[in-house]
């Protein structure tokens, strides 16, 4: 079975993110919560490290319920800091609170996150034909752009491109991917 270029065939987590989810369209403002807020923390890092501590975010983070991590205070944010199982950036946590408060007023401004994030596109999927990914387009350009004057941290071009792909948004897979 062949799948796109950048699985690692090696490592059973990775192939089952590819096939399972990556590129598979989600409207769930939850997922689409926890996916940004594990973009955020992959920044400068690989995508292969922060999906083997998903679980452990997902634990320490209250399985990315929006409203609670939020409210997050100074302990919280020094138990996460403690968490060798996390990616234990203060800046990273911080803009994770951050990111969430502002998750909450555009689920308020449009109904939902999925209703804005969805609405770049009128809904429709972008099925890219280019066995050349791109970093960013003038799509993640603009998104950033939005979150970035909302006050959103860790939300630049490139992550949010990733982004797009991991929730479906864009669908990148190669055009002899089985996923395709």
């Amino acid at each position: 079975m062949k799948r796109c270029f950048w699985v690692d065939e090696k490592s059973e987590i990775y192939k089952k993110y590819h096939d399972e989810e990556w590129g598979v369209p989600k409207h769930d403002d939850r997922e689409l919560f926890e996916l940004l807020i594990l973009e955020c923390f992959q920044a400068g890092l690989s995508w292969i490290t922060v999906l083997k501590k998903r679980e452990a975010f997902r634990k320490a983070f209250d399985n990315f319920d929006v409203k609670k991590v939020a409210s997050y205070n100074e302990n919280k944010i020094n138990e996460l800091l403690q968490n060798e199982k996390i990616i234990r950036s203060k800046s990273k946590i911080n803009s994770a609170i951050l990111n969430a408060k502002i998750f909450i007023e555009i689920q308020k401004e449009f109904g939902s996150f999925s209703k804005y994030i969805w609405g770049f596109t009128d809904g429709k999927i972008i099925k890219n034909k280019n066995d050349k990914l791109p970093v960013s387009t003038p799509l993640s350009d603009e998104i950033s752009k939005d979150l970035k004057k909302r006050g959103m941290k860790y939300v630049g071009t490139v992550i949010i491109y990733s982004y797009l792909q991991a929730v479906g948004i864009v669908d990148d897979h190669q055009t002899d991917c089985f996923k395709y």
